[in-house]
């Protein structure tokens, strides 16, 4: 390695000696003499990481950027994103003013070869490295395949494999012809996107995409045309193109009578802002596929008169044209539901219906404007009205309902409920018919295959601990969505692991609220290329299923996890800190079914945010790995009862590659925090 030194920088030794500024030739020196006291350390390794293509680069343009001796925290920034370091603006602001001992907002190349050192140097990397290196200096093409193989899980593995590699990552020219990896190739591998603990084969569609659409888990909002609070906050066309663009798969919209026969749509009987329908739908139009091509589903939550209805349709069909879906496949009446290949680029339209679909396939071809129909349900119950509630009269309601049971005689059938309904909007729901959910008797003896249910997330939770296997069964046959409870006047979300569990395809969460919830959402559909469909377990889709998720007796094959949690990189400082310092601790979770539900901590790190050291090794059971999300949480104690939230990142359990991997963190909004990252060590086995 010396010898490679010296041969790469004479050239540049050479023109700087030529040089007509005896400054720029001293800059140049230090530079260089810096390298050679790495040279001299007994750890020679440490050479790579500095890089040979660093010195050479910066001798290039030591014109431009050390004309006056130093440089500003301005130029450092420029002279690291050059270098392509990734860096946190807040440490290298903290570690440029601890440099700058003379407070004159200027640093030395020596100064810069620091910061350099501590942001892109990784301790815990460098150990890895020398294990497999034999000299403790370069990869042999022979050390990266048999690392790749035993420490990565990549039994496939093979010289063509690290030549690509080294091809990709090595930055030193002379180590790609002798097929070498340096520690600087090493540490820009595994600090790259190839080294994330998610899948690389799952980050692109791979599941069988030609089952039934009552196969699949649905990314589905709730309120989409609100970005805050359900009572007083905004409606806006953002809601819509935010939800579209994080892949959702469900739209609701709210349809109400509005001015000049135009419909609005807003959170009914609230102060919510109203925003045109006719928008709603161009907006939809345009980012309806842009993230996935697969079925987009308009949840039709329609308080429209007949009149209005009408005129719903025609925005529907004029503005969204050929994506609409307005006829089943070939026009002939299916047996079961088809599936989201067979529905590539098509928007389906999600509401009551006027009689079944046969008929409407009967009907095809005729004039259905100026027609109306009465679409007949049992009258809701107190738990099922719908989820805009009349939140002022509530207290009232209350008083009312206490005597009318003090006095009333229980009812033996509920009221029958009418619904008008245009003909033109009937005529354009085919597959997704909304039907009431009564019981799940009911449903096996009278429902079709493309009605579907909504349950509120009270019932649905009672019914999921009551009756789990009924439940399932129930999921297997019909699409159910689940939604809020109309009381959740802050739009916050539900656990919707409680009913992805049950095999609920349809789970609508508040996109506009961040957090826990959100987090799963986010975590669950990454996979399958964040394309807004994933395949369901086959014991959620095979009608002879004992499955329940309260009494684990289906045949799921559970899996021992392992985590070791080697360091955290970067991590971002608290927003209560002062400093970029923080007291960082990490906690494991595991979100399932209920007996999967665990987590674990990390001890505290004091003072330590840039690159803290942990060590530690977790253990889990799973016992169905399938339905399991895995979170992991970094934290800032800042007492021993009070934790602050740094970042988290959520992943479905067998989506995590095996091996050293980095864990990349986002924020609370969901926002990446790149480069801040955990450094891990997975490994999981079918016991």
């Amino acid at each position: 390695m010396e010898g490679q030194v010296g041969g790469l920088l004479r050239p540049n030794v050479a023109r700087i000696k030529g040089t007509r500024h005896s400054l720029e030739q001293k800059l140049a020196q230090d530079w260089l003499s810096g390298i050679t006291r790495i040279q001299d350390q007994k750890d020679s390794g440490l050479l790579c990481y500095i890089g040979i293509s660093l010195c050479t680069w910066f001798l290039s343009v030591i014109h431009d950027k050390f004309r006056k001796g130093k440089i500003n925290f301005e130029g450092t920034l420029e002279l690291l994103s050059k270098f392509d370091i990734a860096f946190d603006y807040i440490h290298v602001k903290y570690i440029f003013k601890a440099s700058d001992s003379l407070k004159s907002g200027a640093i030395t190349i020596e100064d810069f070869r620091g910061i350099y050192r501590a942001i892109a140097h990784r301790c815990e990397i460098h150990e890895l490295f020398k294990t497999h290196s034999p000299n403790h200096k370069i990869l042999l093409i022979q050390n990266l395949v048999e690392f790749l193989r035993n420490e990565q899980f990549q039994p496939e593995a093979d010289e063509t494999t690290a030549c690509q590699l080294i091809r990709k990552f090595e930055p030193i020219e002379e180590a790609k012809r002798n097929k070498e990896m340096t520690f600087e190739g090493f540490l820009r591998y595994m600090t790259s996107e190839d080294c994330t603990v998610f899948k690389i084969e799952h980050r692109s569609v791979y599941q069988d995409m030609t089952r039934p659409l009552n196969e699949y888990f649905i990314s589905s909002s709730h309120n989409t045309y609100l970005i805050s609070d359900q009572l007083i906050g905004p409606s806006h066309l953002w809601g819509y193109a935010s939800a579209l663009m994080k892949g959702c798969r469900c739209l609701e919209i709210d349809c109400w009578d509005g001015p000049g026969n135009d419909p609005v749509v807003y959170h009914g009987h609230t102060l919510t802002s109203k925003i045109s329908f006719k928008t709603v739908i161009q907006v939809i139009n345009k980012y309806a596929f842009l993230i996935s091509d697969y079925p987009l589903l308009l949840s039709l939550e329609n308080h429209c008169s007949p009149k209005q209805q009408e005129v719903m349709a025609d925005y529907l069909t004029s503005i969204l044209g050929d994506q609409l879906l307005v006829s089943t496949i070939d026009d002939t009446m299916p047996a079961e539901l088809p599936s989201p290949e067979a529905l590539k680029f098509k928007i389906l339209i999600k509401n009551k219906k006027i009689g079944t679909l046969e008929e409407t396939l009967e009907r095809k071809g005729t004039d259905s404007h100026g027609q109306t129909g009465e679409f007949e349900e049992e009258g809701t119950s107190d738990e099922e009205t719908d989820d805009s509630p009349s939140y002022p009269k509530q207290p009232l309601l209350k008083k009312r309902r206490a005597r009318w049971k003090r006095s009333a005689p229980p009812r033996k059938k509920q009221k029958i409920k009418k619904i008008k309904i245009a003909l033109a909007l009937s005529e354009l729901v085919i597959y997704t018919k909304s039907r009431k959910f009564v019981s799940f008797e009911d449903s096996r003896e009278n429902q079709f295959f493309y009605e579907n249910n909504s349950i509120g997330e009270a019932k649905a939770r009672k019914l999921a601990k009551q009756k789990g296997n009924e439940f399932v069964h129930h999921t297997i046959r019909f699409i159910t969505r689940i939604y809020p409870k109309g009381i959740r006047a802050n739009s916050s979300n539900y656990n919707p692991q409680e009913f992805w569990n049950v095999g609920c395809q349809l789970v609508a969460l508040n996109f506009q609220t961040a957090g826990v919830q959100m987090d799963l959402q986010n975590g669950k559909f990454l996979e399958n290329g964040g394309c807004g469909y994933i395949l369901k377990p086959e014991y959620l889709r095979n009608r002879e299923t004992q499955f329940t998720p309260y009494t684990i007796t289906a045949n799921t094959q559970p899996v021992v996890l392992t985590i070791k949690l080697i360091s955290g990189h970067q991590l971002p400082p608290s927003n209560l800190s002062r400093s970029n310092k923080a007291d960082p601790l990490v906690v494991v979770e595991i979100y399932g079914v209920p007996e999967d539900q665990t987590k674990q901590h990390s001890c505290v790190v004091k003072g330590n945010a840039l690159c803290p050291r942990w060590n530690e090794t977790f253990t889990f059971n799973v016992q169905v790995p399938e339905l399991a999300l895995i979170r992991f949480v970094v934290e800032d104690q800042l007492s021993l009862t009070s934790n602050d939230f740094l970042g988290q990142y959520t992943l479905p359990l067998l989506s995590m590659s095996k091996g050293y991997r980095q864990v990349p963190l986002f924020s609370k909004l969901g926002v990446s925090l790149r480069p801040a990252s955990l450094f891990v060590h997975i490994w999981y086995f079918t016991q």
